[in-house]
């Protein structure tokens, strides 16, 4: 892949998110990528998992919306920097009752791509200023 191809499959995996593709997320996501972002979707730490948890995601914060920013990329990363709002309408894990209330904030995301598929995901954004707009209760240690 060259960077240019590298870069669109990441801009059209979150063309897909921001138009609600659930069903597309394979075209971008490799069948066993790994999400190493446990703290605001708890989904289970396995290969693949991460199907569930962005549908979990965006049917929660519906309508969900993510504009892409910036997209940096070097060898087999890329970089994207968005921005990401949304409102509390559905159950998640973190909320089993919504609050109805909106959020916009930005993230860094650092994707590795392996055979044209996103095969790893990263994600650093204002989880505190994602759970007060949103009126989320912050996670305690279990």
């Amino acid at each position: 892949m060259t960077a240019t191809s590298r870069k669109q499959l990441v801009a059209d995996f979150f063309a897909a998110l921001d138009e609600g593709r659930i069903a597309d997320l394979g075209d971008y996501l490799a069948a066993d990528v790994v999400d190493h972002n446990k703290i605001v979707f708890g989904e289970a730490d396995e290969p693949g998992a991460a199907f569930a948890a962005i549908a979990l995601q965006l049917s929660a914060l519906a309508p969900y919306r993510v504009r892409v920013e910036e997209l940096i990329e070097e060898g087999d990363k890329v970089v994207a920097r968005v921005t990401q709002s949304g409102t509390s309408s559905a159950s998640h894990p973190r909320m089993p009752e919504p609050t109805g209330r909106s959020f916009e904030n930005e993230a860094i995301f650092v994707f590795t791509l392996r055979d044209r598929r996103i095969s790893e995901l990263r994600c650093v954004s204002d989880r505190l200023g994602l759970f007060l707009q949103l009126g989320w209760d912050w996670p305690t240690a279990d």
